[in-house]
């Protein structure tokens, strides 16, 4: 009685091992979707540190083909006064509207670009999302919401933040889903 106890155990957990992977996804595939493997963009530079404003970030996710290359050139807080203060907008006190400038340049591939991916950084640990909402009198051109592209195309605009008027962000976060890493710019002190 005593071996086949062990070796009914042995087996339960030989099947459990079996099926449990650090390799495998946390999700039910979807049978109607071929599965496909985790999406490793190579990046054409990988930084210690932040990258400044005007430097390019190119990468290329081989999964979809596609090669990207992004640039963070401007960043400006409380320079502009639309019609609704982000205070109003927000039921906050003491935030105001800055506007991050980004161009985006698809090289290969087909893809598209959108403000989500996007975020401020400051250094107390606190990141700060794109505006949802957006008025005519934000600073123009307006980086869009989403946008799809051909090879060749760039897309380049602001997208505004609500963000606290007394501090300034020292990171621009960019997260799009195929990296797994964030890409950062430094903010200017001033």
């Amino acid at each position: 009685m005593r071996a086949r106890t062990i070796t009914t155990a042995a087996a339960l957990l030989l099947a459990l091992t079996a099926c449990s992977s650090d390799n495998e996804p946390d999700a039910e595939p979807n049978p109607s979707k071929p599965a496909t493997e985790k999406k490793t963009p190579k990046a054409a530079s990988s930084p210690d540190k932040p990258h400044t404003f005007g430097q390019t970030f190119t990468f290329t996710d081989d999964t979809d083909g596609v090669t990207m290359a992004i640039t963070v050139l401007g960043y400006e807080q409380g320079t502009f006064h639309p019609q609704t203060s982000a205070d109003q907008e927000f039921g906050t006190t003491g935030y105001t509207w800055a506007a991050l400038e980004i161009k985006a340049c698809l090289k290969k591939g087909t893809s598209g670009v959108t403000r989500y991916p996007w975020a401020l950084a400051y250094a107390e640990g606190a990141r700060i999302e794109p505006s949802t909402v957006t008025y005519g009198d934000f600073p123009k051109p307006e980086y869009p919401y989403e946008a799809k592209m051909r090879v060749g195309d760039c897309v380049r605009g602001k997208t505004a933040f609500a963000v606290p008027a007394k501090q300034r962000p020292e990171r621009v976060l960019y997260m799009p889903e195929m990296l797994d890493t964030p890409e950062e710019w430094a903010v200017p002190k001033t």
